[in-house]
């Protein structure tokens, strides 16, 4: 099937090659993997209105059935002037011939077609996303509960500025990624299924879209033809919010590279995780932080391609959206499952060097806050408080010390019953505004989010796995059953009813 009867001439090799790509056999494989399972949903749903006869829609699974057993091999080395789908349905038309071959894309066209295998790929790579998200999400909070009593500093401009615990340092990254993968879930609208919608305008053939939704594992069939067509802009949301989530990950790579130095010592990796010098010996160069920073720019650069190769582009089907636009995008969902994998990793395989810390927040005064709200609570205002326990601060480090106590004015701290300054305390002490001392209540809630996010998954799974039995049991009757049985179980053409998931 060479030509489409408007057209008598074809693409040149070379421009096919752009236009198609090559059609290698793991490529042809991945694509019509889902693209068989639409077709088998499209075919069960015409035979089951009587669009298409039952023996006919028989036949068509049977030979798509063993194609796919065969992983496709009869179409590898195939021309395809006109891109995968016409090679394999011109394939279908010579084996069986145009009158059962012909009939499969009845009641739809390419454009629905694209559209509805894009949301099914996209649905994969979310879920797929987002157990590895969650499963981060997971190691955040079991090292956060495992570190909650290891002080250290926290900074601000680079400077210690306050004790906190390593541990509640990593509650606030799982908190952040928990809001990441919440926009992961919440961008992923992936419950509407295109197959239906046609080129452009829907059909007059009466099918059933509720149907063959269902047997994909989405909840209904297009509202609206020329919206579900032309429109890529879940996946635009999709790779927003991942790229949220890798930034978060860039950022906390920033601070472990940070802390890994010899000058901070604050943090340190097994062995497995670092890397050496070809030209110095004395090297443990924490590299793998670095591929986790640089994955946030992939995935904030394809978002960036994609929404600047859909702007602009007419409201219809359109090859800039549709496979221009989103082929811009996988690459970016790569970048981002491969920073939380190597997340996982390094979360999981830092240790935290429990004397540098302490000593840096025992040196770098970082109490001096929580010394000058001591002050008011003893009366005195809070800028006066601050002004003297700067004063201090300067005075101390002048003479090489770090006990401020002998260093304010004569006095000043007899009202407030110190005896030793101790960091655990002060950040015990810190329990409101979402201080350190209220890690339990704040991790409480954090556990509380994994396993709801946890349950989105793991539904959709089920949601799939009851959509992949129904599918395998409406072909199974198509298949088993003489094809007089299996039309009189369907609904007369034109009728409103719609028949029910097995």
């Amino acid at each position: 099937m060479s030509g489409t009867g408007r057209l008598a001439g074809q693409l040149g090799r070379r421009s096919q090659r752009v236009v198609y790509g090559e059609l290698s056999a793991a490529r042809i494989e991945e694509e019509l993997d889902l693209m068989v399972r639409v077709d088998r949903a499209h075919l069960v749903m015409l035979a089951e209105r009587g669009i298409v006869a039952g023996e006919l829609a028989a036949t068509l699974l049977r030979c798509v059935d063993e194609l796919a057993a065969d992983r496709y091999r009869a179409l590898v080395g195939r021309p395809a002037p006109r891109g995968l789908y016409l090679m394999y349905e011109g394939y279908l038309v010579e084996r069986l011939g145009p009158d059962v071959g012909g009939v499969l894309h009845t009641g739809r066209s390419r454009n629905d077609l694209k559209a509805t295998i894009t949301s099914m790929r996209l649905r994969d790579r979310v879920l797929r996303l987002s157990e590895e998200a969650v499963r981060l999400e997971g190691v955040l909070l079991s090292r956060a509960r495992a570190y909650r009593d290891v002080v250290m500093p926290v900074h601000t401009h680079f400077q210690a500025a306050m004790p906190i615990t390593y541990g509640y340092y990593l509650l606030g990254v799982a908190e952040a990624v928990g809001r990441d993968v919440t926009a992961l879930h919440t961008a992923a609208e992936l419950d509407v299924c295109p197959l239906g919608a046609g080129a452009v305008a829907g059909t007059d053939l009466p099918i059933d879209t509720t149907r063959t939704a269902r047997l994909l594992g989405f909840d209904r069939g297009p509202r609206h033809a020329l919206d579900v067509v032309a429109s890529r802009d879940v996946l635009l949301r999709i790779l927003a919010a991942a790229a949220g989530l890798s930034v978060t990950l860039s950022r906390l790579a920033t601070d472990l590279q940070l802390w890994s130095t010899e000058e901070f010592g604050f943090v340190t990796f097994p062995d497995r995780l670092v890397g050496g010098s070809s030209a110095m010996p004395q090297k443990r160069n924490a590299f793998l932080l670095e591929h986790v920073r640089a994955k946030a720019g992939e995935s904030v650069g394809a978002w960036t391609a994609a929404a600047a190769v859909m702007k602009s582009a007419p409201f219809t089907n359109s090859i800039e959206v549709g496979t221009e636009a989103v082929g811009c995008g996988w690459p970016g969902l790569d970048a981002v499952e491969d920073a939380v994998l190597l997340g996982q990793v390094l979360v999981s395989g830092a240790r935290p060097v429990e004397h540098r810390m302490r000593a840096r927040v025992e040196n770098g005064f970082t109490v001096a806050t929580w010394l000058a709200n001591r002050l008011v609570g003893s009366g005195v205002p809070f800028r006066s408080a601050h002004r003297m326990v700067g004063e201090a601060v300067r005075r101390a480090v002048e003479a090489g010390s770090t006990d401020l106590a002998k260093f304010g004015p004569p006095g000043w701290l007899d009202d407030l019953d110190l005896v030793e300054l101790d960091a655990a305390e002060v950040v015990a002490g810190q329990r409101y505004g979402g201080g350190p001392g209220e890690f339990a209540t704040v991790a409480e809630r954090a556990a509380v989010l994994w396993a709801a996010h946890r349950g989105w998954h793991l539904s959709w799974l089920d949601r799939l796995t009851g959509a992949d039995l129904a599918l395998t049991a409406a072909v199974g009757e198509w298949l088993g059953e003489s094809p007089d049985a299996g039309r009189r179980t369907v609904p007369e053409h034109g009728t409103d009813s719609r028949i029910e998931q097995s």
